[in-house]
């Protein structure tokens, strides 16, 4: 496992980092999720994913579980949880100074730790001035609750909104921004952010095989032991069966014939091409079972593979490459 700098913080992530969602307080209770993180700590990962909207807070517990039974040094991992929907009441939701710090006091408590990594605002809150949010993040810092603070699919005008706050006010600016970053999702990565790199953002992207599409497993139809049968994901069967979801399978298909060309499998090949990209702080990976996890993390041995001829065959097969202005050009 190799590790990046998280923006121009001089945190160190590993390339390769665990999430939470979607597995864990659903799929995946206390036992398994500690023999999964286990494993992934063992095989360098030192950064792990959550957020109070993941079941409702029971992701968090059960993370907070295997910590217990892990024990691990503190000083060794990094954890994280994110706030905005807390709960239905109007002071359990969005980033008004309340709920960031009441959200972080109850992450704290189901996680069992003493202090939060990386804190995100999980999405931007158009009711709440910005001003507000970063003071209260500012002062979880200053309390030593919170290390690093940063947003989930802020938008490049939200970003530089709360950096030019932050400076203004002599404030703690955001450290890290967490995308959807994938094969088939690239602009803000890519492009729209440009910019705030320079600022000192760095990303922990999610969803880098693109809720599974680039697996492969779609190629054929939805297996019976998909997570697009669960409760609660009928908008990725959806997205999946429209004829934009239909025509990312195609893709996907000539992906796979390529990867195979190269002695990769698929999945493989999509999350080294989201390293590839130097802006890339850390992957976040997900898993329901250890052998995805063990088999995901082999693909770091296969980096070598990647030359920029298997690049530009993997541009010429998606032919999505955002168009970067000239006025970033040279950012």
């Amino acid at each position: 496992m190799q590790y990046r700098r998280l923006g121009k913080s001089g945190l160190k992530v590993s390339e390769f980092s665990f999430g939470a969602w979607v597995t864990f307080g659903k799929q995946v209770g206390e036992d398994d999720a500690t023999s999964i993180m286990g494993y992934a700590y063992d095989h360098g990962v030192n950064f792990f994913d959550n957020a109070e909207g993941y079941e409702a807070g029971n992701a968090e517990i059960v993370m907070g579980e295997a910590l217990k039974a892990l024990k691990w040094s503190r000083d060794s991992y990094m954890v994280s949880s994110k706030v905005f929907w807390g709960g239905e009441k109007p002071t359990q939701k969005g980033l008004s100074a309340k709920h960031v710090t009441d959200g972080a006091h109850n992450a704290l408590k189901r996680l069992g730790v003493d202090y939060l990594d990386l804190y995100f605002c999980h999405r931007p809150d158009l009711d709440t001035p910005i001003e507000e949010t970063v003071r209260a993040m500012h002062n979880l810092i200053v309390q030593g609750k919170v290390i690093y603070w940063g947003t989930s699919e802020w938008t490049a005008q939200q970003l530089t909104e709360a950096h030019l706050v932050a400076r203004r006010d002599n404030l703690t600016p955001p450290t890290m921004e967490q995308p959807e970053y994938n094969m088939f999702n690239r602009q803000k990565v890519e492009v729209d952010y440009l910019p705030i790199y320079q600022l000192g953002l760095g990303t922990t992207i999610w969803s880098p095989l693109a809720s599974g599409l680039l697996t492969g497993k779609y190629n054929d139809g939805i297996p019976a032991d998909s997570r697009i049968n669960l409760p609660g994901y009928e908008w990725l069967k959806r997205n999946l069966e429209s004829p934009a979801g239909k025509a990312k399978i195609e893709k996907v298909k000539k992906l796979a014939v390529l990867a195979k060309d190269i002695g990769l499998p698929v999945h493989h090949m999509a999350l080294l091409w989201c390293l590839n990209n130097p802006h890339v702080s850390t992957v976040i990976l997900g898993a329901s079972r250890k052998s995805q996890l063990e088999d995901n993390l082999k693909a770091l041995d296969a980096k070598s593979k990647l030359t920029p001829d298997v690049l530009a065959k993997i541009e010429e097969i998606l032919g999505n490459k955002p168009d970067v202005p000239v006025s970033l050009s040279r950012v």
